[in-house]
């Protein structure tokens, strides 16, 4: 295994949580250069058409969220 590689394994806990938001981070600051695959436009497509043909089929953020609080998910 790559010796630098090797050294992120023998960081603290806080210290890999860390460095996963500041790889995430620098990810998020070139969104142009992130691939989206063809199928999953097609999803996202058939998502957005089925939504605009009946709008009340969704949900609200925070009722998403209360709906996977409810389920005690990560509990």
């Amino acid at each position: 295994m790559n010796p630098q590689l090797t050294q992120v394994f023998e960081l603290t806990l806080s210290e890999k949580l860390q460095l996963v938001e500041d790889l995430w981070d620098s990810i998020a600051e070139l969104p142009d250069r992130i691939p989206v695959l063809d199928w999953q436009k097609e999803e996202l497509a058939r998502r957005k058409a089925r939504y605009l043909q009946n709008p009340e089929s969704g949900s609200s953020w925070e009722a998403a969220k209360e709906r996977i609080r409810s389920k005690n998910y990560g509990a």
